[in-house]
C-alpha cells in the first residue's frame, strides 16, 4: 500500500472513533476501545513501521531547529508519521478526558465540545476541558 492509502486508511479508522467518544461515550462498545486503546495501538504500529522507515531511508531525523523540523515535513514518509502520531496522541487526549470525566461528572453537551476540538485542534480541546474541570471543581 501507498503512504497515500495508508494515511486514507488511518483517517477511516480514527473518525468513527471519535463518532463514540462524543456521541455515546458511555456506550458499553466504546468503553471497551477505550479501556484496551484499540484504534490508538493500531495507529501506534502503523506509526511504528513509517518512523522506521523514514529511519531507515533518511537517516537521523533532526528537530534541533524550526528549519530541520520543516524539511522533514517535506518527506512522504515522515508526513505520514507525523500525522498518525497526531491522530494516536489526539483520540489518547480524547480518551483520557473521558475517563478523568467519570470522577469530575461534565455533561456530555460541556464535554462534547472539548472532545471535539480535541479532534479537530489537539491542545485547544484540552485547555477547554481542563477550564471547564477547574470551574467544576
Amino acid at each position: 500500500m501507498t503512504p497515500s492509502e495508508i494515511f486514507s486508511i488511518c483517517n477511516l479508522i480514527v473518525m468513527p472513533m471519535w463518532v463514540l467518544l462524543i456521541f455515546l461515550p458511555k456506550w458499553k462498545a466504546t468503553r471497551f476501545l477505550i479501556d484496551y486503546k484499540i484504534v490508538p495501538i493500531l495507529l501506534s504500529l502503523v506509526y511504528a513501521v513509517y518512523i522506521g522507515i523514514s529511519l531507515a531511508t533518511g537517516g537521523m531525523m533532526d528537530f534541533g531547529s524550526l528549519k530541520s523540523v520543516m524539511a522533514l515535513f517535506t518527506v512522504e514518509n515522515a508526513v505520514l508519521a507525523g500525522w498518525v502520531h497526531y491522530l494516536a496522541f489526539d483520540l489518547l487526549v480524547g480518551m483520557w478526558m473521558l475517563d478523568q470525566n467519570k470522577n469530575i461528572g461534565i455533561h456530555p453537551i460541556l464535554m462534547a465540545p472539548c472532545l471535539f476540538l480535541t479532534f479537530m485542534f489537539g491542545p485547544i480541546g484540552f485547555l477547554l476541558f481542563t477550564i471547564i474541570k477547574s470551574i467544576k471543581k
